[in-house]
């Protein structure tokens, strides 16, 4: 008997194809739609359901390609080849049968699927709805080329019409960049006084902001592949010009080198497959160019090697681009780019996210899916290692740089898939016998961890574990203590975050610590439902207590925070 026999749905559809309007499902709160011109208004063919044994009405189906594109399709893939997610293709999900994947939507794991039916994300109806839709082949979104990316930019204030001095009283290098999630806004926050300075229409789920060499401009880029340029010095600070690069995406960056301060931008898309170069003033499309091509290792065409994170060297006139599914670290000079020079780096497949060593020359870059990190030398444009971590999925955000009492500088990563907290040493010069090593590994709280946090001024390590199924985990989060890790098994401390938040109703995670500017105290998302409240928690980080909690009925679905500081600089 198929997976497929023991489904009993009635017949929902008649006609010999099912055409749909895929922009039938409802929007998000406060009617963003952020689907609106992705994957989730396409008009597409039903792939693989048959009139005689349909799984899902037309407007079901636009349910879940809406729910599969704003939840899923990041870590398993548009066509779901898989990634940091396993693999969704219906040889995989035929075999496991619908009701084994209505219960891991329900439930989720400890290796960092999220548990969107016990959390409240959704609803018995919606998890019926992607159970089924899973079973179905994965409909392939049309491309999203240079005419469409030019139709898509928007120039709302010329830089000649720009003010030519900051015309607010804010500290901009102590502004907080706040996600939005579920409105497609950030918020901007001032870390002395913790006021709401400005909520900003953005991008669905702004995956990262990134700051201009500056200080003065904030680019950030939505899920949905929109980009987003904001003026800091307008008073409140607004959107100055926006851009579409894809129908999904995750990164953007600027140029830092000397003598290009912000002359270029670039955003790397999910889908289709390729990365943006930018006017830095007005976001300009200036050139695409596709990732598509061969696997490092097997030498097999990919159709699909999404750009993950993308950062700037400091070493060269060159921006560090990830390729995920191909394994291959593009280092592209934008010294010219209309003879554009790529150097290609094999390093390992699955790239993610990842930061620089505390001297900025060295990039590492977790390899997810291979459980392992890549070691990009910035300055001599090769690979150095690619590093067990002893853990499953590592997944450091950034990271964070730490002078360890016993191996000096190393670089932390956590991991989604368990508890490991791993530490790799990052001194070539004055610990070469630790270099590009594990030196040391910790447990943390569980498995579902994302970020790991700290700073210059601080003697603290703080590890989150947002995505683990049991609340009391998701909802706190580990800190060690620097200086004593040189014994065995050090000890950490828990904050109950969420606790401490006074959050009442769902399971709020408790995600992404931030630092402010001074390095005194730290911000965590406490991270809820879009239909329920949520907040930002700071903490005192001398004491490990809690300072202050931040709520507003605007703060909804609060997720990643980035400093503008510490962003600009690369401090973590």
């Amino acid at each position: 008997m198929s997976a497929l026999s023991g489904i009993r749905l009635p017949s929902l559809l008649s006609g010999t194809a099912l055409v749909l309007a895929l922009g039938a499902g409802a929007g998000v709160s406060q009617g963003y739609d952020p689907a609106s011109n992705t994957l989730g208004q396409l008009g597409l063919e039903v792939p693989g359901m048959t009139a005689d044994q349909p799984l899902l009405s037309a407007d079901e189906y636009a349910q879940g390609n809406k729910i599969f594109f704003e939840r899923c399709a990041g870590c398993h893939g548009v066509l779901r080849k898989g990634a940091t997610g396993k693999a969704l293709t219906t040889d995989r999900t035929r075999e496991l049968g619908y009701e084994y994947l209505h219960d891991f939507i329900t439930y989720g794991s400890p290796a960092g699927m999220p548990n969107w039916g016990t959390s409240g994300e959704l609803t018995e109806d919606q998890i019926s709805i992607m159970a089924r839709y899973i079973l179905l082949d994965p409909a392939t979104p049309p491309e999203f080329g240079m005419p469409q990316i030019r139709d898509s930019w928007k120039v709302f204030v010329a830089p000649q019409d720009r003010p030519t001095q900051k015309m607010n009283d804010i500290d901009i290098d102590n502004l907080f960049s706040v996600t939005l999630r579920d409105t497609g806004q950030v918020a901007l926050i001032d870390g002395a006084s913790y006021e709401i300075k400005a909520v900003i229409d953005t991008g669905y789920a702004v995956h990262i902001s990134r700051i201009s060499a500056s200080g003065r401009y904030l680019y950030v880029i939505g899920r949905d592949a929109k980009v987003t340029m904001i003026d800091l010095w307008m008073d409140p600070p607004a959107a100055v010009a926006e851009i579409k690069v894809g129908s999904e995406a995750r990164s953007v960056e600027t140029s830092k080198y000397a003598g290009y301060e912000d002359k270029f931008a670039i955003a790397g898309a999910y889908w289709p497959p390729q990365y943006v170069i930018m006017d830095g003033d007005t976001l300009e499309p200036l050139k695409v160019e596709s990732t598509r091509g061969m696997t490092y290792d097997t030498q097999e065409y990919h159709p699909e090697p999404r750009v993950a994170s993308i950062v700037a060297s400091h070493f060269a006139p060159e921006f560090v681009v990830n390729v995920k599914e191909t394994g291959k670290v593009l280092m592209i000079d934008y010294s010219d780019i209309k003879n554009l020079k790529v150097t290609e780096i094999e390093a390992e497949r699955f790239l993610h996210d990842g930061g620089f060593d505390s001297t900025g020359r060295y990039f590492l870059v977790a390899a997810n899916a291979r459980d392992k990190v890549a070691v990009i030398d910035t300055k001599q444009d090769k690979l150095v290692s690619v590093i067990e971590t002893g853990g499953v999925k590592p997944h450091p955000g950034r990271g964070a740089n730490i002078n360890h009492p016993v191996y000096g500088p190393v670089w932390v990563t956590s991991h989604l898939g368990d508890e490991t907290i791993s530490l790799i040493g990052t001194d070539p010069q004055g610990h070469p016998d630790q270099a590009w090593k594990v030196v040391q590994t910790l447990e943390g709280l569980g498995g579902g961890s994302l970020f790991v946090k700290t700073h210059p001024n601080s003697d603290h390590l703080y590890v989150d574990a947002p995505l683990n199924p049991d609340p009391e985990t998701s909802g706190s989060v580990a800190v060690f203590t620097v200086s004593q890790l040189g014994g065995d098994a050090p000890e950490y401390t828990v904050l109950p975050i969420a606790q401490w938040a006074a959050v009442e109703d769902g399971q709020p995670r408790v995600v992404q610590g931030e630092f402010n500017k001074q390095g005194t105290e730290i911000w965590f998302s406490v991270w809820n439902a879009k239909d329920k409240q949520s907040a930002i928690v700071v903490v005192d980080d001398a004491t490990l207590t809690l300072k202050k909690v931040i709520k507003d009925e605007r703060l909804v679905t609060p997720t990643g925070k980035f400093n503008v500081y510490n962003t600009r600089t690369d401090t973590y």
